[in-house]
């Protein structure tokens, strides 16, 4: 089939791409690379990736080219899928024949659900997706797919058997040829990565048992399956001939350290080529690794603190002691790596003390740059279970963003109200980053460098321009 994936029209400035652990607008405008849908496109020969947000596409732009495929694959959200459910009856009046397919967490864990809201699908795809997209375009009977719910011909929706985990990574196509092929490229950047710069998958799965994150227990699973190393670079010579001015590379597996063995040998592979590169890291990695990815590129790592305080650690099951996250803090820090940190306010166990221990770490350990987000309990993690169970979670906040995309706090404890969890964010971002030494780094930064002065000052309109919009949200 004539095979279009979408990236549909949404809220202004909305990241539900890729690299995004929860679906929202940021502080600053950023975009991930659709990774997801970048993937089964790869796999499809004469498809076309369309990723709306970042091109500034709008529902009048996208809407007419449903005349000219068969099939239409979009990513959805939980915040987004009512809209992306408008963006397919949209499409639908243009072609009644196209046939129209979700993929994504949401419709991974609640595919009945989905069908049945949204009349308009015709099947969805659970966990991982890639070859499932591909045997659809290919035109084989639905009911023979592994992995596939859809609407039979009365209407019935049919639950096919799972599909089974994809343990040859090396089968996967480079997305960034996709990238390369489909999407202005320089479109995409992220406030705390060189720009322009390109990020993609080395391996899915993640061994941590975060109660929170979202793709380990929804599509991903919690067994790192990699691929190889001679792989990998063989996808870093492609970019780096590919992409003129590429500046960096962010590998966007959920914990690239988890395979400490593994990441050194690609760094050292980096370090051949003159790659400059970053990649998410859980705070426990040993100097000694530190020292090895440092002196073969490793320019930044993106590192999910959550929390200051231990026993909130410890309720999120996140496997790490503060005392260990310091340590590791300390030695990016002599080492030259940057770090960019990002916390949680609203897990299990917060209380107005913990929010102030957790902006005192934040501060004392002082990341480069941080992200503050509000627990977001998705469908399919331990942490929605567990607030429905517990009372945490109210049905009224269960849209996870506001009219405008702006993150909101579902979730209350006793003695923490929504409010207050939401009002803590703000707090952290201006305790963090109005302090005089916060300051005088980003002032340094900008005088070095001339596009980062650019950057920073569009970062800071569009960061105060943020804060303004939760108030009015509040």
């Amino acid at each position: 089939m004539r095979t279009l994936f979408l990236q549909a029209p949404s809220f202004d400035g909305f990241d539900g791409g890729a690299g995004a652990r929860y679906q929202a607008r940021r502080e600053i405008k950023s975009f991930w690379f659709p990774t997801w849908l970048a993937q089964p496109a790869a796999l499809i020969p004469g498809s076309k990736l369309v990723d709306a947000p970042p091109h500034g596409l709008s529902l009048d732009d996208v809407a007419p080219m449903a005349r000219d495929y068969d099939l239409c694959v979009m990513h959805t959200s939980t915040p987004s899928f009512a809209s992306d459910v408008k963006v397919a009856e949209r499409l639908k009046q243009v072609n009644p024949a196209l046939r129209i397919g979700l993929i994504g967490a949401k419709v991974a864990v609640q595919a009945e659900e989905s069908l049945r809201d949204a009349p308009v699908i015709d099947w969805v795809a659970r966990n991982e997706f890639d070859f499932t997209c591909k045997e659809v375009a290919e035109g084989r009977p639905l009911a023979e797919i592994a992995g596939l719910s859809f609407r039979a011909p009365d209407g019935t929706i049919v639950h096919n058997p799972d599909r089974a985990v994809l343990e040859d990574m090396d089968a996967l196509p480079f997305v960034s040829e996709v990238y390369k092929r489909d999407l202005d490229w320089t479109k995409y950047f992220i406030g705390y990565l060189k720009h322009p710069y390109i990020s993609f998958y080395t391996g899915r799965g993640c061994k941590s048992r975060c109660t929170f994150c979202l793709w380990p227990q929804t599509v991903g699973g919690h067994r790192y399956r990699t691929r190889s190393v001679a792989h990998v670079i063989e996808e870093i010579k492609y970019a780096v001939a590919n992409f003129p001015g590429l500046k960096e590379i962010f590998f966007d597996d959920d914990t690239f350290t988890d395979d400490l063995p593994r990441a050194e040998a690609i760094a050292k592979e980096l370090g051949k080529l003159g790659v400059t590169w970053s990649c998410n890291a859980k705070a426990n990695v040993p100097r000694a690794s530190l020292e090895v990815m440092r002196a073969n590129g490793l320019r930044l790592l993106l590192v999910g603190y959550e929390s200051g305080n231990q026993q909130i650690l410890h309720n999120i099951k996140k496997g790490m002691r503060v005392e260990v996250a310091r340590q590791f803090t300390k030695d990016c820090h002599e080492l030259g790596i940057a770090i960019h940190g990002t916390f949680i306010l609203g897990l299990p166990g917060e209380t107005r003390e913990t929010i102030e221990e957790t902006i005192r770490f934040a501060i004392e350990t002082n990341p480069h740059t941080i992200q503050v987000s509000l627990a977001a309990p998705y469908p399919g993690t331990y942490l929605y279970d567990q607030a429905a169970r517990e009372g945490w979670l109210d049905t009224a906040h269960t849209d996870y963003v506001d009219a405008h995309g702006v993150q909101i706090a579902p979730l209350h404890y006793p003695g923490l109200s929504h409010q207050e969890i939401f009002d803590g964010v703000e707090r952290f971002y201006r305790r963090f980053y109005f302090r005089v030494p916060k300051i005088a780094s980003i002032c340094n930064e900008m005088v070095r460098d001339r596009q980062m002065l650019v950057r920073r000052l569009r970062e800071g309109v569009e960061f105060f321009r943020f804060l303004r919009e939760r108030k009015a949200a509040a």
